[in-house]
């Protein structure tokens, strides 16, 4: 049985160029999330969104860095873009 995939801060950078955004390699996590909540508009906000709900949902580790980084950032600024378009 094959182990769960591993979410490190590469990894996770790669997954936020795979929805459009452009994070420069050796970002940190912290800063990919700053990165990647500029200029959020609703479309990104849902692309975004889907990114953390399968990175959260899946069956893969992530690295505890990236999971503090999408806590203290990404989700309350997706949660911030879903107030302003209701």
């Amino acid at each position: 049985m094959p182990a769960a995939p591993y979410i490190d801060a590469e990894a996770f950078r790669e997954h936020l160029n795979a929805v459009g955004l452009e994070i420069p390699s050796q970002t940190s996590p912290a800063e990919a999330c700053e990165q990647a909540v500029r200029g959020l508009d609703a479309q990104r906000a849902r692309e975004l969104r889907h990114l953390v709900e399968q990175l959260l949902a899946g069956s893969a580790t992530l690295h505890p860095e990236v999971r503090q980084a999408i806590s203290h950032t990404l989700l309350p600024a997706l949660c911030n873009a879903a107030e302003r378009t209701h």
